[in-house]
């Protein structure tokens, strides 16, 4: 990559110039994100994955600029207008706007005035006037009145739509305009179809609104933007024709000299016209797609915060598990789960109206914890989830049982997905649901792995963000979690597998058909025999594939088989062989780390090596914790402001935190409620209702702890 673009790399990133130029040669020769801020500290000065993904971003999108260079520089060059100058400056560019500036005037166009005016043969008019050779534009425009021009006013016309057109194809004057437009208003208004359609009320807020474009919360504009494409609002930006207008033609003066009266009449009238017809549509809605780009980086960046919580959101781990897809008309769905996630049995019970079978409900629940050894339940915060809740607690479980609300969000679309056909050929989607709902509860990231993000229910807008950002997103930080956790190469699913460093779904594929056919893998260096898994895919994935109770302790720890040879040096050192070295921390502590810096393995290396053999293996995640809903909250009619309640974090958005208080709506504490708090998704907190608003179904919190 070019040095100019590594340089705005690390001037955007605050970071060196060779840690960006060491990243990106490794991103060339193959390595992964999660390998190259894993095991690669030496070379990137100890950047963490959120940075590495950073350059990795950015060094995407100005690969992407340089081939969009390339292409410009052929167009202009096949059309003989090719200078030293314009080539340095195109070569030179780092911000796309500013190059499509540059290419504009050369770009090939559909048919405008100005190409009609041109092929009246009225350019040599305008270019006098233009470079202010034309003093007296009606006298020069004489000259120009023929067969295709009728009159001195139809060639006048026709040379002031071509200077409009050089206006608005100049990068200066363009740049120029968006500087204004960047401290111009936002300004919304309703539509006639906001009046008459229901489904407008919620954008209420903005039917008569002004804010400061660089001050607007991405939140509102994306709602606001939103709103305009459902035909509810009209946005626009308050840039002041007249002032635009005197700037532009203030820089025309400023390159040549004010013209005569009469030249300048014409040239005033050419700008006006620019401005309204060509530059004002454009550069505003260039100013606000840049608007709508910062608040999509600002909301997918909330988004990828609120899956790395979700994805790394406690675990009960390996336990037999019943789970409960509750329902009231058809009945709560259970299924029976083995330690490993295995379906044991499913069927459905009728506790609730209208049914109401509540002893024969009760006895079923009773013998399937009894038979299946049940340790932990997982019920779906869904609808019937309190009742089914209370009515569990009141079947009358074995003390150790343990029961769990768990959040059903993309249950359904698993359900249906292929993944989940795969999975369970024989069975419908609500024992599907009801099998994810269990699942997620023993291993939220095993199983959630297997949902688009877009459909767990915690993004803000979403579905109005730039897509393909968002998906870089999301996949980054999938991958990053799985691999932050590590993975049991003997019980992961494909799925989870596949976003293991180095491992896509094809080698997931092999590894797990490996796996059936010799019963499991002992080591790490069976990888090797798994087909198509090569020594660089070796390499990224080895270091995050987890064997219990391998002969070798390490193949059951973050240390990548590359530094096996320095634990060994460790251990002899010591006297001791490898595996009584693992896990001692009595013996670890004696270990100086400068004795075994070698080769590209620096101190960073050695001291990572030394604390993961001291807890080899362990889980950065929480454990599970249970927790219960106020007993007398079931609907927003119970609620009345000054209460306070028990709730669990739902959602996080810009705005506020969304919070299960045990009704069917999620409250809203409003940022300005959270006391300089900083939430976390499934987060526990107690909370004060401040209103309810029963009409609208809304409930406002304060954040109290």
């Amino acid at each position: 990559m070019k040095q100019l673009y590594i340089n705005e790399i690390a001037r955007k990133l605050s970071v060196k110039d060779w840690q960006v130029e060491n990243c990106i040669g490794l991103f060339e020769e193959g390595a992964t994100i999660p390998f190259i801020s894993r095991y690669r500290k030496e070379k990137t000065g100890g950047l963490d994955d959120m940075a590495v993904a950073e350059i990795k971003h950015w060094s995407d999108v100005f690969s992407e600029m340089e081939k969009r260079k390339v292409g410009i520089l052929s167009t202009i060059e096949e059309q003989g207008k090719l200078t030293p100058d314009l080539k340095s400056k195109i070569e030179n560019c780092l911000v796309s706007s500013e190059l499509e500036d540059l290419y504009l005037p050369y770009r090939p166009k559909r048919r405008t005035r100005a190409t009609v005016a041109k092929e009246k043969g009225l350019e040599p008019l305008a270019d006098k006037m233009w470079n202010l050779q034309a003093q007296d534009p009606e006298s020069e425009a004489r000259k120009f009145v023929g067969d295709k021009v009728a009159d001195v006013q139809e060639a006048l016309s026709g040379a002031r739509d071509i200077i409009a057109e050089r206006f608005s194809e100049s990068a200066t004057t363009r740049e120029a305009l968006r500087q204004i437009f960047r401290t111009r208003r936002v300004e919304s208004k309703a539509t006639k179809a906001a009046s008459t359609n229901p489904e407008a009320s919620k954008y209420r807020a903005y039917f008569n609104f002004s804010m400061p474009i660089q001050r607007i919360p991405s939140h509102n504009l994306l709602a606001i933007l939103r709103a305009e494409k459902e035909g509810f609002l009209t946005v626009s930006l308050d840039a002041d024709p007249e002032k635009c207008g005197n700037k532009i033609y203030y820089d025309f003066c400023q390159e040549r000299k004010y013209p005569g009266p009469k030249l300048a009449e014409q040239i005033r009238e050419a700008v006006d016209d620019s401005f309204k017809r060509l530059l004002e549509p454009s550069i505003s809605n260039e100013v606000l797609k840049e608007a709508k780009e910062k608040a999509d980086i600002e909301s997918i960046a909330v988004f990828g915060e609120n899956l790395t919580q979700l994805l790394l959101s406690p675990p009960v781990g390996q336990k037999r598990t019943m789970a409960i897809d509750p329902g009231f008309r058809n009945g709560c769905k259970i299924a029976c789960l083995d330690e490993h996630g295995n379906l044991l049995c499913h069927t459905i019970i009728f506790p609730h109206p209208p049914q109401s079978e509540k002893i024969k409900s009760i006895m079923a629940v009773s013998d399937m914890v009894e038979k299946y050894r049940i340790e932990v339940i997982a019920i779906g915060n869904g609808t019937a989830s309190r009742e089914t809740e209370d009515f569990v607690r009141k079947v009358g479980l074995p003390e150790e049982v343990k029961v769990y609300t768990v959040s059903e969000d993309g249950a359904s679309i698993y359900s249906a997905s292929e993944v989940a056909r795969k999975e369970f050929p024989d069975e419908d989607v609500t024992v599907r649901g009801a099998v994810s709902i269990g699942r997620r509860l023993m291993d939220p990231l095993a199983e959630l792995v297997k949902i688009d993000p877009k459909s767990l229910g915690i993004g803000q807008y979403q579905h109005d963000v730039d897509q393909n950002l968002l998906r870089e997103k999301l996949d980054n930080t999938v991958a990053i979690c799985v691999n932050s956790v590590g993975v049991n190469l003997n019980t992961a699913s494909p799925y989870l597998l596949s976003y293991v460093s180095g491992i896509g779904p094809a080698l997931a594929g092999n590894i797990v058909a490996y796996r059936n056919q010799e019963g499991g893998f002992t080591s790490r260096e069976q990888l090797h025999k798994v087909p198509k898994l090569g020594p660089k895919a070796f390499e990224q994935c080895a270091g995050f594939l987890r064997i219990h109770g391998a002969a070798n302790p390490l193949d059951n720890s973050a240390v990548h088989p590359e530094c096996y040879h320095i634990v060994a040096k460790m251990a002899a050192d010591l006297g001791v062989s490898s595996k009584e070295l693992v896990g001692n921390e009595a013996l670890i502590k004696k270990i100086d780390p400068s004795k075994y810096v070698e080769g590209e393995f620096g101190l960073p290396t050695i001291n990572d090596i030394l604390k993961e053999l001291s807890k080899p293996g362990l889980d950065p995640r929480q454990e599970a914790q249970e927790f219960s809903f106020a007993d007398d909250i079931h609907e927003i009619d119970d609620l009345k402001p000054g209460m306070e309640l028990p709730g669990i974090v739902t959602n996080i958005t810009a705005f506020g935190a969304f919070v299960d208080i045990g009704i069917h709506e999620n409250g809203l504490i409003h940022v300005s409620q959270m006391r300089g708090a900083k939430l976390k998704l499934h987060q526990k907190v107690q909370v004060s209702v401040l209103s309810v608003d029963l009409d609208r179904n809304r409930i406002s919190l304060r954040l109290l702890k």
